[in-house]
């Protein structure tokens, strides 16, 4: 068992766990970890929508609310790390508690609600590290009393453009009502429309292309599917992210907080974010760059969500159970993956798995 389960675990679990991640994130402020020096393999870089990626696994949208670490999570050995959501005005979010580990399923269900500082404290602390190394990505959302939430998602573009290395428009979180109502056909239209003219704009202006990803739900029917690829195919999208939390309690075991409402992240949605995955995968065809998120644990998950058909991968949840060690093995461990299939890519592996995948009810 790691250090990190013996001793710093069962310290952090003794608090609830908004609280733990505050600490935690107090710790990657001080922590030598940061400056640990990770082995670079060639094969595991990649080049997906302009940005040359040194290994796949990102930490996701929700950790870093605020950017107040993400040089440090890029010294824990990830490849990149988005920080946010963040919104234009300062948001308290949910009343607490809104935060649940769900111990014996490997677990969390949150219904945070967007808490975080704003665009103002977020760029400063952008501004503060311009000019370092680092893929740093900005998800954006709308906050909850916006008139127009749309128009919120823009102002991120704008705010951020010169300080992100890609953009994700969070339309997925189940905790901001009817936010999810962005996915349907025509509204998810008339959202990219306005943000990739946001987009656009401010590439004339700067001379430079940046990224936009968008984030879904692994709660969508296949009609739901159908017309998201549609909406995205149409348009100049730079990609997918493959699921947020889920509304779903189908694969949990019971215990204590597992009928508290919010989206459930971590190990139990694996199954169901792959699934969704994979049908995206199929849908959009095999161009179009995705991030699947959702339940990875190991450099064997991570692997199998390549496998079902994604590029990059995102995790954070798990990071709870396994500790901040855990990217470093991801990373060692897909390297150690490649040498015995023989790869020279993750490219080679990628899809190898889809038809299984496509197979997974959800």
């Amino acid at each position: 068992m790691s250090v990190f389960k013996t001793f710093a675990r069962p310290s952090l679990f003794l608090f609830e766990g908004e609280t733990a991640h505050k600490l935690s994130i107090a710790g990657l402020k001080t922590s030598s970890l940061i400056r640990r020096q990770h082995p670079v393999d060639p094969r595991l870089a990649q080049t997906l929508a302009g940005l040359v990626f040194p290994n796949p696994v990102g930490m996701a949208a929700g950790y870093d609310k605020n950017a107040e670490v993400p040089d440090e999570l890029l010294g824990l050995g990830f490849g990149f790390a988005e920080i946010g959501t963040v919104t234009p005005k300062p948001q308290a979010g949910n009343p607490k508690p809104r935060v649940f580990r769900l111990v014996r399923n490997e677990g969390l269900i949150n219904r945070l609600g967007f808490n975080n500082e704003g665009h103002d404290a977020v760029l400063a602390r952008l501004e503060a590290r311009r000019g370092r190394p680092g893929i740093v990505g900005v998800n954006i959302g709308a906050n909850k009393d916006a008139e127009d939430r749309i128009g919120d998602y823009v102002a991120g573009i704008r705010r951020f453009y010169g300080l992100a290395s890609y953009f994700t428009a969070n339309i997925s979180s189940p905790n901001t009502p009817g936010l999810r109502d962005l996915q349907a056909k025509e509204s998810l239209g008339e959202l990219l429309d306005r943000v990739l003219e946001a987009r656009a704009e401010e590439a004339e202006k700067a001379g430079r292309r940046v990224p936009v990803f968008l984030k879904i739900a692994p709660d969508l029917t296949e009609e739901g599917m159908d017309d998201i690829a549609e909406v995205v195919l149409a348009r100049d999208l730079d990609g997918l992210i493959v699921s947020n939390t889920t509304l779903s309690r189908a694969e949990l075991r019971p215990e204590r907080f597992t009928g508290e409402t919010g989206g459930l992240s971590g190990k139990p949605v694996f199954a169901r974010s792959t699934a969704v995955l994979a049908r995206m995968r199929k849908r959009v065809g095999k161009d179009l760059p995705i991030i699947g998120v959702g339940g990875i644990s190991s450099a064997k998950t991570a692997l199998e969500k390549i496998r079902a058909g994604a590029d990059l991968v995102q995790l954070y949840s798990c990071m709870v159970y396994e500790g901040p060690g855990l990217p470093a093995e991801i990373v060692h461990g897909l390297s150690a993956a490649l040498t015995e299939e023989g790869a020279s890519s993750l490219r080679d592996l990628r899809d190898s798995r889809l038809d299984y995948w496509l197979s997974v009810k959800v």
